[in-house]
């Protein structure tokens, strides 16, 4: 059964303490605020949501988003991460009920870059041991593998938009960049700043004194990035003089397992590392995790606290306020996770038209459904942009001179459904009438 909805959104739920700015703004666009304290189970999250008629739920990246709760939750139409991270949420569920997922790629980037460059300089003078040692009453001044980061060159896995701040920075304190990424924008990127790319993840490890990584669970075909580091990790710096070999993840835990890593840093491949990500990550509530980790000290951890600054999570309240205010008022997408790269807006709306936007199925028939229920309903279409997700969904945007009524979309459900031979074919429908140019 497609969700359908008529008018923007009214409800949202807030869980994992986002920003307490993010309410304000919400409630500013018209929206009443329901946040929980106490990080939510399952179950809690199920019933807060029906419990609310929330068509749109703000989180960070620990409480789960299930198929189960999406499949209890027809009220529900978007999910807003306030981080980066998606690996949290069930994408395929949420395609599949046309439920849409946006994140937030641009607002912690900064306060990540400055714990990238933290590490780097401090692993490289070997500050968190001789911390430790100094609290136990031992003076030991010696040089002995301490470096100075300047001259050394830095690999750089994912040349998105933190791994490019991060090579700007290093660059500046006069660091090589080195860098893969499989993606042509990237690489065009990274050779119009000057920057060298790498062959293969293999060729970046082999010639870097250092790798920070700074990429997806996910590639940009949707194909898993699970254990991607593990073949690499031991061929830190093998082509280099003897020199750092330091290891940084601060970007997602299932890059590598942390059996790889390990035996990278006691086999001796890299000296020193910092990791802020772990394969299992503590559930809500959750008493009794057990850090990989602890037993190694040349492994510097944190808990997940990249985007944890008083200056990144205002800015992460205020961008995600906007996404989802402009989606629920015009539909327009923006740091959709389906299609990081797409910006869909309507433009030049006026009172009295109808914004459709349709999440249906890539069927063959499903698109032809939807023109023509504008069509048959005498509707002028003036305007629309359309565009397939990886994830076998689409997304229709339509500008109309008047909205078309319940029975009409009900009607479009159907013909979509017997067009495309699939019920679920049309997966949601939201329809919003313009009411000012404010």
């Amino acid at each position: 059964m497609a969700r359908i909805l008529m008018d923007p959104f009214n409800a949202a739920l807030v869980v994992e303490s986002p920003h307490r700015s993010l309410d304000g703004y919400l409630e500013s666009a018209g929206l009443k605020v329901t946040r929980l304290d106490k990080v939510p189970d399952e179950a809690t999250l199920i019933e807060a949501i029906q419990s609310t008629n929330a068509q749109v739920l703000f989180k960070r990246s620990r409480v789960p988003v299930t198929d189960a709760v999406i499949r209890a939750c027809p009220s529900l139409h978007a999910v807003q991460l306030c981080c980066i991270g998606t690996d949290s949420v069930d994408l395929a569920a949420c395609a599949r009920e046309g439920v849409l997922v946006f994140n937030d790629p641009i607002s912690n980037g900064r306060s990540v870059v400055e714990l990238a460059i933290g590490h780097l300089v401090a692993l490289s003078r070997r500050l968190y041991e001789t911390d430790v040692q100094m609290h136990a009453n031992l003076w030991q001044k010696s040089e002995a593998g301490r470096y100075e980061i300047l001259g050394k060159t830095l690999g750089i896995v994912g040349l998105g938009n933190i791994g490019r701040q991060v090579a700007r920075a290093a660059e500046a304190m006069g660091m090589r960049i080195r860098f893969y990424d499989n993606r042509l924008v990237a690489q065009e990127v990274g050779a119009e700043m000057g920057w060298h790319q790498a062959g293969s993840l293999v060729d970046l490890f082999r010639t870097s004194d250092m790798v920070t990584v700074h990429t997806s669970a996910k590639d940009a075909w949707d194909r898993d990035n699970a254990g991607l580091l593990d073949p690499v990790l031991s061929q830190m710096g093998a082509e280099l003089p003897d020199g750092p070999r330091i290891f940084l993840n601060l970007a997602r835990g299932n890059l590598h397992s942390s059996e790889a890593l390990l035996e990278a840093v006691r086999g001796g491949a890299i000296r020193y590392a910092a990791v802020d990500v772990y394969p299992d990550e503590p559930a809500p509530g959750q008493k009794d995790w057990q850090n990989p980790y602890a037993d190694e000290p040349r492994i510097s951890c944190t808990p997940h606290i990249g985007a944890s600054t008083l200056e990144a999570q205002p800015r992460i309240a205020r961008r995600v306020a906007s996404t989802v205010e402009r989606f629920s008022h015009t539909g327009a997408l923006r740091d959709c996770v389906f299609e990081p790269r797409a910006l869909l807006a309507p433009q030049e709306l006026a009172p009295g038209q109808a914004v459709l936007s349709v999440v249906h199925s890539v069927s063959r028939g499903t698109k032809k459904a939807v023109d023509d229920a504008i069509y048959e309903a005498e509707v002028d279409n003036l305007g629309s942009m359309h565009r397939d997700f990886p994830n076998g969904v689409a997304y229709d945007l339509s500008v109309l001179d008047r909205p078309l009524g319940q029975s009409e979309l009900e009607a479009l459900v159907t013909r979509a459904a017997s067009l495309a031979h699939e019920p679920g074919a049309i997966r949601s429908i939201r329809q919003v009438v313009v009411r000012s140019l404010s």
